[in-house]
This record gives structure tokens, sequence and C-alpha cells, in this order.
């Protein structure tokens, strides 16, 4: 595979660097001893800024080209929180803190990207501005948006916006990108179904909450088949099922449902927001009871932009030759939020055959480092090449 040299010299590093952050894995905002360690070699690199605390615990690093003629300004993004899973891999750089594991590579995101800083603070063969982007909270906290909302693309003039995910299932070090949509939106469901407590020998005495709810989360599987347009891509998922009693002869006062929600275009989101308040409520008023739901809408769509889709995909290509075809995810990517506020890309880099993101056993393939490190800092090189 073609690769820069730098960073085939560097894999020892860069890989040491990601089984220390392996080791010591934080959640969501949590990130203070991984932030401080990424702001520590940020400067050790010579990085012309560094800025800590963007988005609560976010880092950015700036490293100007030889010439910064062209005006152009680059932001490359690597997510570094981690999951509340406990591990169960073995290694011997396996998570110290119970509870918490490094089940989706952020660790190696925030690895690559180190590593490709250091080579672009190193080289500078470039006419612009890189915008090293190091976010915490892409696991459900919305990190993106806090570090958006803090001002990230206004504060150091970033025109463009560039993520990177390892995909476990493709090959090592090969590329998957595709134009439009690409991750979908992730809504969350939370209901609460009331009707009227009893003996369950007297069930005529009640109203039923655990028939009202089981109906509650049968029929919320028409959006899907009845409601949708059967090529739109949605999903409906009810996750968790909660009642107020656990006794054998109690029908309880309440249950509580959770859930969520997976669509592609704004279109099929308006329509699931619409069809689960009116089926939950019109369910349960037909059974004598009261369904009161909090539709929240969660990450939007992540939405790649064509002409950064298509340069993203030189890049890859120049890398390890091919770039292929991603398929829809309907998996969820705040992301979404950069790519709202300016035009940029996603890519997916094979992780080879490994077990799935979000899995015990899962764990970044450090072999995979050198492609790594090679696209983003091909990104910054084709994207603002040197006069």
């Amino acid at each position: 595979m073609p690769v820069k040299n730098r960073f085939a010299e560097l894999h020892a590093d860069i890989t040491a660097w990601r089984r220390d952050l392996h080791e010591h894995p934080e959640i969501l905002f949590e990130t203070h001893r991984t932030s401080a360690t990424v702001a520590e070699k940020l400067r050790a690199f010579g990085c012309d800024d560094v800025v800590e605390g963007i988005g609560r615990t976010g880092v950015v690093g700036v490293i100007k080209g030889k010439s910064t003629a062209s005006g152009k300004v680059i932001g490359l993004r690597a997510d570094m929180d981690a999951l509340p899973i406990h591990e169960e891999t073995g290694l011997e750089y396996a998570s110290k803190t119970d509870g918490a594991m490094h089940a989706c590579g952020h660790d190696g995101h925030t690895a690559m990207l180190l590593g490709a800083a250091q080579y672009l603070a190193e080289t500078r063969n470039f006419d612009g501005t890189a915008v090293v982007i190091f976010q915490p909270a892409e696991e459900g906290g919305g990190g993106a948006k806090v570090m958006c909302d803090d001002g990230l693309m206004e504060r150091f003039g970033i025109q463009e916006v560039y993520g990177m995910h390892n995909w476990p299932g493709m090959p090592l070090g090969s590329f998957a990108i595709r134009p439009g949509p690409f991750f979908a939106a992730t809504d969350l469901l939370d209901i609460e179904v009331e009707g009227l407590g009893g003996h369950a020998a007297k069930p005529n005495e009640t109203v039923d909450t655990t028939v009202m709810a089981s109906q509650i989360v049968t029929a919320l599987q028409t959006i899907v088949s009845r409601n949708a347009d059967p090529v739109g891509n949605i999903v409906v998922s009810i996750t968790s099922f909660e009642t107020s009693s656990h006794a054998y002869n109690v029908i309880p006062q309440k249950v509580r449902l959770k859930g969520t929600v997976r669509t592609m275009s704004l279109e099929l989101r308006d329509l699931a927001d619409k069809r689960v308040n009116e089926i939950c409520t019109g369910i349960a008023a037909a059974m004598g009871g009261v369904a009161r739901v909090n539709y929240t809408r969660n990450y939007p769509v992540m939405i790649n932009h064509d002409a950064q889709t298509e340069f993203a995909a030189d890049v890859a290509r120049s890398v390890s030759g091919d770039c292929a075809e991603a398929p829809l995810v309907m998996g969820g990517e705040d992301f979404a939020f950069m790519l709202e506020e300016r035009p940029g890309a996603y890519i997916l880099m094979g992780n080879g055959d490994t077990a799935m993101v979000h899995h015990p056993l899962y764990n970044f393939n450090d072999d995979g480092i050198p492609a790594g490190c090679s696209w983003w800092a091909g990104i910054v090189e084709q994207r603002m090449p040197a006069a």
C-alpha cells in the first residue's frame, strides 16, 4: 500500500499513543486526560496555536503551511471519547477503567490525526492553514454541535472540514465513501403510558397498561411498513419496556417505553415524529388510558457534500489505489453538525476482520495507522498544494 514514508517511521510511536489512550478511556465530555495528552503533543510538534476548552473539553491545533497566500483553511476532525462498555479483549493494554472502553476506535482516530499533525508541522508542504480538531462526546453527547456552538468554524476560519471512521469488515487500509445522505438521523423516544392499576385477577376493574403499551409497540412498526415510502430508509425500534410494578399479581399503573427512530431524510423524520405521537396517544385513548410522548430530535442526517466527497475519494485512491462506494449507514454520527456548518466529507477506512464497533471484543487495528495518517495529510497537501 503506497503510504507516506514518514508514517512508516512514526508507526511505532503512533501505535504507542493509541494504546495509551486505549488503556485510559474517558466518556462523553470527561476526556480530561485525553484532551491534556492531545494538547501536550500538539505543542511538542510545534503547532502555531493550540487551544483547549473549545466545546468544553475539545482541543484545536493550528498548523500554517510554508505559505498561507491561498487563504485556504481546512479542518480535520477526530473524536476522542469512549463508550460505557466493559472490555473483554484481554489485551495487555486493555482498559484500566471499569465500565469504560474504546469500543469504537476513537483512540485510533485521535492517534492517527496526531500522527498527521506531527507530519504536517514538520513538513508544512502546503499553502494555507490546517486546523486539527479533537472532539469529545461523539457517543451521544453531540460534542460536534457543542464545539460549533462555541464558535469553532468562525474562530479558526475553517472553510471545509473532513472526518474519518474505521470500519470493521472492510479490508484493512481500504476506503469507502458516498455523496449525499450517508449516516442516519438518530431520534430518541420516551413514552409514558398511564392507565388504572389493580389486581391481576380483576383486569376488568383496571385499564391495563401492559396490554396498551404492547399494542403501541406493535403499531409503531406500521410507520415503516404502512406509512413510509417503501423505498425510503427508516427504522423504528423500541428498546426498553419498563413497568411500575414487578409483582406477579399486579397490573401496573404506568409503563415506560424507550426507543429510537432512524431516518435518512427530513421528510421521513417529520413523518415519524407525527405518527409516533398519533399512534401512541390514539391507542392509549381508545383503551381508556393516556400516553405522553417525548420525541427528541438528536443527531441530524449526515450529508456529504458532492465536490468534497469526490476530492476525499481521490485522496483515498492516491493512498490505497481504490475507493469503494460505501453503503448507507443507519447509525448516527454527530459530524453531521459540522457538515451543516461547512462543506466537507466523511470517509470510512477498513479495520479488517475484527469485531464490530460497540462490541466488548472490538479493537482498533494498528496496522491501518499509516493509511489513515496518509489520508489526513493528503487532504491538506492536495487541497492546498504548495506553490
